[in-house]
Order: C-alpha cells, then sequence, then structure tokens
C-alpha cells in the first residue's frame, strides 16, 4: 500500500501590461515541513494576466508530478494561488468562457487525476515566492535571457511557512461552496480533502487581505471534458452569485468619498501627496456641505476614515460635524507622490519630461520624475491600509475620504483588473464610490464615480 504523499503547490503568473511581456513562477512544497521541493519560472513573451497565472499552475503541477512519478493515486496536491479566476475556474464553480483558457485548464486538469487536486484562493502577500519567482522570468525575459533557478532569491524573500492540521480551503468564493465541493467530489469519484496544509507565519501585527475578486462573468472547471463537468457542477449545487449568505455576516462596507475640488482641480493640475496640500476652494466646501447632507439623509456611516491631507480632512471634517462623529486618519490614503509633476498640467509634463511621462503610462512600477511614487507602490501601501481598515471595521459601514487613486485602487483591487485600467475610470470631486469586503474574502464593487448628490 502506498504512503499518501501530501505536496503543496504555490503558483502565479503576470503580465507587465495585459497583455504585454509575461512570465509565471510556481512553487513545489512538502505540506507537512514546508520545505521547498522545487522551483520553475519562465518569461512567455507577450500574454495576458490570465494566460501566465494558467502556465504557473500547469508548470507547479507538472514539477508535482515530477517529484513523485511513481505515487499514483497516493499523491495529494493542494494549490494555493491568488488569482480568484484561476481557483473558480479549476474548482468546477466558474465556466470557462473564454477561447484562450480553455486549453490550458484542460492541460492542468489532465496532469494529475482530478481527485488529487484542491483548489484555494490565497491572499497575494501569501503568495510571494511565486510572485517573486515570476517577477524574476520576467526581468529576465526583458534582459533578453530566461530564467535560471541557481540565480533565484524568490525563497529568500518568501515568509516563513508553519506547519498547520488541515481546515479545508478558506478561500472559497460564496458561502454554498463546501456543498458545492461535496458535490463534485462525489461527482468525481474523491474527496474535498485537503491534507495536511500549512500557513504563512506573517507576523502578528499582520491581518489577511481581503481578496481582489474579479467582477467579470464567472469561468469554470477542472476536467478536459469542460462543458460536460461544469453541466454536472450546476446540476448537482445551484448557482449562489455574487451575494453573500447569512452566515459570513455584514460585510465591512467602503464608501469611497473623493474630496471637494481645490483651485487646482478644475485646471487638471498634478495634486499629490508632495505638493503644496491646497486647501477646498468654495466650489469645494460647497461640494462637501452636500455630501454631508447627503450622508446625513441617508443614516448609513458609522465611521468615517480620511487621508492626512488637508483637502481630504476639510470634506471629512463638513460630513463629520453634521454626523456627530470622529475622523480618523489613515496615511495609507494619502494621494501618490507626483515628484516633479506636482502642480503642472498633463501638458506641461508631456512637453517638460515627455520620455518619463510615456514610461508611467506604460508600466505601473515606474514612477514620476524626480522620486515620486510608482502606480505599483501605491498599491501596495492602499492594499494594506485596504487590510487594517477591514479588520477594523468588519461588519461596519465606514466613509472612507481619500484622493483620485487610492479609489481607482481599491476599484481596480477589488476587480482584479491590470494597473491601466485606472486610466479608464472616470472620478469627479467629491464622486462617490463604494466596494463591500466579505467576511469570505469576497470583494463586490458596488457603486463608482456617482455624483446625484451634488445636483
Amino acid at each position: 500500500m502506498s504512503i499518501a504523499r501530501r505536496l503543496v503547490v504555490e503558483a502565479d503568473g503576470g503580465s507587465r501590461g495585459n497583455p504585454g511581456p509575461a512570465g509565471y513562477g510556481a512553487v513545489v512544497i512538502d505540506a507537512a515541513t514546508g520545505e521547498t521541493l522545487a522551483e520553475a519560472a519562465e518569461y512567455i513573451g507577450v500574454a495576458t494576466n490570465n494566460v501566465a497565472e494558467y502556465r504557473g499552475l500547469i508548470a507547479g503541477l507538472t514539477a508535482a508530478e515530477a517529484l513523485f512519478p511513481d505515487a499514483g493515486d497516493a499523491l495529494r496536491v493542494h494549490v494555493r494561488m491568488d488569482s480568484k479566476l484561476v481557483v473558480e475556474q479549476m474548482s468546477g464553480r466558474w465556466k470557462i468562457k473564454h477561447p484562450d483558457m480553455k486549453p490550458l485548464a484542460a492541460r492542468a486538469a489532465a496532469i494529475l487525476p482530478p481527485s488529487s487536486v484542491t483548489y484555494e484562493w490565497i491572499p497575494r502577500a501569501q503568495n510571494k515566492h511565486a510572485d517573486r519567482l515570476a517577477n524574476e522570468a520576467m526581468d529576465a525575459g526583458r534582459d533578453g535571457r530566461q530564467w535560471e533557478a541557481s540565480a533565484s532569491t524568490a525563497e529568500l524573500d518568501a515568509p516563513a511557512r508553519t506547519p498547520l492540521p488541515d481546515r479545508g480551503p478558506p478561500g472559497d468564493a460564496v458561502a454554498g461552496a463546501a456543498k458545492a465541493r461535496a458535490a463534485l467530489a462525489a461527482a468525481r469519484g474523491g474527496t474535498a480533502d485537503a491534507g495536511t496544509l500549512f500557513e504563512v507565519d506573517a507576523g502578528a501585527s499582520e491581518e489577511p487581505e481581503p481578496t481582489d475578486v474579479t467582477a467579470v462573468a464567472s469561468e469554470g472547471p477542472r476536467h478536459t471534458d469542460v462543458t460536460a463537468v461544469a453541466l454536472a457542477s450546476e446540476a448537482a449545487s445551484p448557482q449562489v452569485g455574487w451575494a453573500a449568505a447569512p452566515d459570513l455576516g455584514a460585510p465591512a462596507t467602503f464608501i469611497l468619498l473623493r474630496h471637494g475640488e481645490t483651485l487646482l482641480t478644475p485646471e487638471k493640475r498634478f495634486s499629490g501627496s508632495g505638493g503644496t496640500d491646497p486647501e477646498l476652494s468654495a466650489v469645494g466646501r460647497d461640494q462637501a456641505a452636500r455630501a454631508a447632507l447627503h450622508f446625513a439623509a441617508l443614516g448609513t456611516v458609522q465611521d468615517i476614515v480620511c487621508s492626512p491631507l488637508r483637502r481630504c480632512r476639510e470634506t471629512a471634517a463638513a460630513v463629520a460635524d453634521r454626523l456627530g462623529l470622529d475622523v480618523r486618519i489613515e496615511d495609507g490614503l494619502r494621494e501618490s507622490d507626483f515628484g516633479a509633476w506636482e502642480g503642472l498640467t498633463f501638458g506641461e509634463v508631456r512637453e517638460r519630461y515627455g520620455d518619463d511621462l510615456t514610461a508611467w503610462l506604460a508600466d505601473p512600477e515606474t514612477a514620476p520624475t524626480g522620486g515620486g511614487e510608482s502606480f505599483t507602490e501605491v498599491a501596495d501601501r492602499v492594499a494594506a491600509a485596504r487590510d487594517r481598515l477591514t479588520a477594523r471595521y468588519a461588519g461596519r459601514t465606514v466613509l472612507v475620504v481619500t484622493h483620485v487613486t487610492p479609489i481607482k485602487t481599491l476599484v481596480r483591487l477589488a476587480l482584479e483588473a491590470p494597473a491601466q485600467s485606472m486610466f479608464r475610470m472616470e472620478l469627479s470631486a467629491a464622486s462617490i464610490s463604494t466596494v463591500a469586503y466579505y467576511g469570505d474574502g469576497n470583494a463586490s464593487v458596488r457603486l463608482l464615480n456617482d455624483t446625484s448628490h451634488l445636483r
């Protein structure tokens, strides 16, 4: 009788442009000890994020199977990824509609018996090893070479892993996922047991990260016969949809209010955290007052948090005075630092720093001229603030008064959209957007750029 061999595969993929230069990373880990057994990474040319993520999954499963080719049914692999799309599709809860995804899902499903593989969504912060590998592969491709395992430092940057008794995959998209897993396992002739897993020791001060959930149509299953299994899973477990079931409790709801106008706003000048910190204009003060009346009429806001910059503090104060609430300052909500571009119009930046502007528009890791913040740096800061706030205000409705870049970033992360999507969002002064974060890690964008309260 074969001894059960339990492995964990962590995989990730990325694209700098979506589509753009892309790569993947995957790591195979002994579930009982947390020891790294194998790493894989590759630059794959121009591709989308989702294609790169699937390629990472395929590489991870292939590496796991290669380590123990004679294990047969005794091999159990638990896949952990921060891609909600791939996890839900390979778990059979979402249908696969995109033609580029279907053959990749079929390849992944054919590597190991379906009953040998389980899937779990994890926050990006817990997938750093695979993420580093993917970025190393993309860096190698940028330099005209392929990734080499001997030169990798990805494992050195990975958080410590601690063995953990099985507690079942916690990253389900809907409350009925446990029943869906059981039904799918019965149809496959297997079980949903994940075996012995591990958790990431990120330090006692860190809170679990909410998922960055795609809001596009769901796509699905893990088997080679995609259509047949999708139909079987639908018959076994009815579609629950995006609504949260009662056992998840009320979400942490962020009502995202952009500050009112300053004198720089109508001139469309860069105004970040590295500039003059302007006050609200007369128009901006009127907008703040109208927002205060609106929230007083709604009667739903329980707490107020805002950026430390003056225009946000003044906007938040107008609402707080009307509602009789205190304002909590969150430094992570400040606007991006635009460096030497502060106070300039887009046209002036184009004229003076044309090459730098072009690079900034094309690459989220490029910072503005003169030491400003890149979109990647801002996203990391905003995501950390989001995590702190969702933990502090679980089940509550919070007015979050902040700026264009943080609000667009929160929406983008909730939708799992690429960084370039921020250039396709309109966000007016004193506009309202809303994102809800559920206890299972699911996120739901409910409103974007509403200005009806200003009319």
